[in-house]
């Protein structure tokens, strides 16, 4: 660590512990592994009180470094109405647990596009804008601002921030803005996707790094403004934590586990995957097949798994805190993973793909070849994509499962090759733009 003072990052995301789910892992680990670049980073986020989390996890606080200052301010959000109206917890994501939606949700939806505009969370902008205003008018100086997003209201902070004081700013976006798959789901009228677009254009506009996550959204968003330097852009991948993975890898030897966790849905289009499981279960009888789901699954995925015969062989576990998680990656013969299979899917690279890695199981990725995601497993020697209809490739691969599982019921990949996605290390690369 260099003697010379430390850079001043001041972060600014909404989704901090006690928050859980895949939004707040990026900032977290960021902020636990900058101090070992030199970097001081000051957290503005939202009261917990009045934050509105789809889920949480206690267990993430003890993952913020001590010396770390996180000032939580108030917001204003409107979402205490919706719970009211709907019944409904927030959304998730994509709207994974509201199901097929009736007029309300339809109705709720329509407002949710055209009156809160980038999103419903820009209650929260005026309340951080304060507490950064006082920073600064306390004398306090920064070498950097990084604003995380979704929500990408978020964005609008940093873009303040620059147009008043002059700060450098990073824009994170961990997904793309107006090209996002369930944006149609919003029901934008036409002055409301302008509004929304002309947003989108400022940050990438006036930003002086646009962070990323994958090398399709790169090229996503340069597409948008080919006028912009590439050097503008860069891919920050999500990762893994080297410290979640301490303890040892036990497989099951009674069974062929195949694990997914997080939310999935029938956008997730692994149908397929499902005939091809239900058909090695009938072929190999000797080799005991297991499905086992952690977290949110939606009612019709459930059903897609009882109309493939699959409900006996398989277990269904609610949302867990993430050391919880990670103990059930490691307790896996193999891993599941699946892209929505919606447009625009090249550049979608779930954060959970990177600890599906560090855990050096075998992993079913169902989703499109030739995506970002196919092109990290296979240079990670992990897996490959299986298209969503090519069943028999699905099948060939089971397979290849099933006849080494006989040999050794252990199917950890022997070799590591994912070392440079870890969270310290990505860290250093964002370290190296403040």
């Amino acid at each position: 660590m260099s003697s010379s003072r430390p850079l001043r990052l001041l972060v600014i995301t909404y989704y901090w512990p006690p928050s859980g789910g895949a939004g707040v892992q990026r900032c977290l680990k960021f902020v636990k592994h900058l101090g070992h670049f030199n970097v001081e980073p000051t957290v503005i986020t939202v009261a917990v009180d009045q934050a509105t989390y789809p889920v949480l996890d206690e267990s993430l606080l003890a993952e913020v470094p001590p010396a770390v200052r996180v000032i939580r301010t108030k917001t204003s959000e409107p979402f205490e109405s919706y719970k009211k109206l709907t019944g409904r917890a927030v959304p998730y994501g994509g709207f994974a647990n509201e199901g097929k939606p009736g007029l309300m949700q339809k109705a709720l939806r329509f407002v949710r596009g055209n009156l809160f505009i980038p999103d419903p969370r820009r209650g929260w902008n005026r309340h951080a804008l304060a507490a950064v205003e006082k920073l600064l008018a306390a004398g306090e100086q920064f070498d950097a601002v990084l604003t995380s997003s979704p929500p990408h209201s978020t964005q609008l902070i940093g873009l303040t921030l620059k147009r008043r004081h002059g700060l450098r700013w990073l824009a994170d976006m961990r997904d793309p803005w107006t090209d996002i798959y369930y944006y149609k789901d919003l029901h934008h009228t036409p002055l409301a996707s302008w509004l929304d677009a002309r947003y989108e254009r400022q940050v990438l506009t006036q930003a002086d790094a646009v962070l990323v996550t994958s090398p399709e959204t790169k090229r996503l968003f340069s597409a948008k403004l080919p006028e912009l330097p590439a050097a503008k852009f860069h891919v920050l991948p999500n990762g893994y934590d080297e410290s979640d993975f301490c303890q040892p890898s036990q497989p099951p030897t009674d069974c062929l586990c195949i694990t997914h966790t997080g939310t999935i849905t029938e956008l997730y289009h692994i149908s397929r995957l499902l005939e091809a499981v239900a058909a090695c279960a009938v072929a190999y009888p000797d080799v005991p097949l297991r499905l086992r789901f952690v977290g949110q699954v939606s009612a019709q995925l459930r059903g897609q798994i009882e109309r493939a015969g699959l409900l006996p062989l398989t277990e269904f576990i609610p949302f867990v805190p993430h050391d919880k998680s990670v103990e059930y990656l490691l307790g896996a013969s193999a891993l599941l993973m699946a892209i929505p299979d919606v447009p625009r899917n090249f550049g979608i690279l779930p954060g959970k793909v990177f600890e599906y890695l560090a855990a050096s199981k075998p992993i079913l990725c169902v989703g499109p070849a030739g995506s970002d995601a196919d092109n990290l497993l296979r240079e990670c020697g992990a897996g490959q994509a299986l298209p969503y209809e090519d069943l028999a490739l699905m099948r060939e691969t089971l397979e290849a499962l099933v006849a080494q599982w006989r040999v050794n019921p252990n199917l950890d990949l022997p070799v590591a090759s994912h070392a440079r996605y870890s969270r310290r290390a990505l860290a250093g690369k964002l370290a190296a733009l403040v």
